[in-house]
């Protein structure tokens, strides 16, 4: 089981169409898949699950959201298994909660705390480990994709030393970049602070701790304009300073890549892809699933045949890299 967290702490990047749209392709390739909304906004499970399907979990209070399996380890009770809602044989989602966010001071306090190798802080700052684990053995997973909030806060420190690697979806522009710098420096931070955690833990322990071995694997630029099949120039004037950033503050060495369509570390480009995002949105189904019944006519079936080919060809290498 691998599990790769989609992190950016730059917001409206297409962070969660990515992950919803690799989570379905790996699906669509018969990869048993789990994505994990793990940002309190939700956005993820309100992409996955029909306006009716939500009323009835949050309107109910159905207890099968990722804070049912949380609170309990919070409050000193036993680990409940987590929920895990079917979207197809391959693919399941664990449902996110905006109420999520209260959780944040709790693990910023057990992070403190394990440094004193106190047995419950280790627990609290591995609830996302064990949480991951538990919903990979019971589908027999092989991929689990987590989507996290646009911040730099406890709860996406907890979740990053829990992933095996990270994707970082960036826009090209400079907030994007100046995105990059803040969370590769934060990301070799978290990781060598962890490190020295582990070397404090207690002895004995009942539940296994995040390894911390973390590893970035590279970005994806979003959104680009092309023409004639390549990007415009005013995406390439960012795009191209990507490169070098990225190795410097996430790899920690230097790159004389000048190219961005050169550079090992980008994993793909993804354009906009316009109108298929609201026919999208409407049918609960991703852009390149979408029929004429959903709205797809004409030049959109190009579209969506454009955009399958897209995911398939990133999903692929996403899958290789991984290994």
């Amino acid at each position: 089981m691998r599990t790769i967290t989609f992190f950016n702490n730059k917001g409206g990047v297409g962070k969660t169409t990515t992950v919803y749209h690799v989570a379905w392709m790996l699906s669509q390739l018969g990869i048993k898949t789990i994505a994990v909304d793990l940002d309190p906004q939700s956005n993820l499970t309100s992409m996955f699950l029909t306006s009716e399907r939500l009323e009835e979990i949050f309107e109910n209070d159905l207890k099968i959201t990722i804070l049912d399996s949380i609170t309990p380890v919070v409050s000193g009770e036993p680990y409940i298994p987590i929920h895990i809602e079917q979207i197809t044989e391959n693919l399941g989602l664990i449902i996110g909660n905006l109420s999520l966010s209260v959780f944040e001071d709790k693990l910023s306090k057990a992070w403190l705390e394990c440094l004193g190798s106190d047995i419950y802080s280790f627990k609290i700052t591995s609830i996302f480990n064990t949480i991951i684990n538990d919903a990979a053995k019971q589908q027999n997973a092989e991929i689990v994709l987590i989507d996290v909030g646009p911040n730099l806060g406890a709860i996406n420190r907890a979740v990053t030393i829990s992933s095996d690697y990270i994707i970082m979806p960036v826009a090209s522009d400079l907030f994007s970049l100046q995105g990059i710098k803040n969370l590769g420096i934060t990301l070799n931070n978290w990781k060598k602070d962890w490190q020295d955690r582990i070397d404090r833990k207690p002895p004995i322990l009942n539940f296994e701790i995040p390894k911390g071995k973390e590893l970035p694997i590279g970005y994806i630029i979003m959104q680009y304009t092309v023409k004639e099949s390549r990007p415009v120039k005013s995406y390439l004037r960012w795009a191209n300073r990507i490169p070098s950033v990225y190795s410097e503050y996430v790899l920690k060495n230097n790159s004389t890549v000048q190219i961005v369509e050169d550079d090992k570390n980008c994993i793909g480009l993804l354009k906009h892809y316009h109108s298929l995002a609201p026919m999208s949105m409407e049918a609960h189904k991703p852009m390149f699933l979408i029929k004429p019944a959903d709205g797809a006519i004409g030049a959109h079936l190009f579209a969506v045949q454009k955009c399958y080919d897209d995911f398939e060809a990133l999903t692929k290498k996403i899958f290789s890299i991984c290994q």
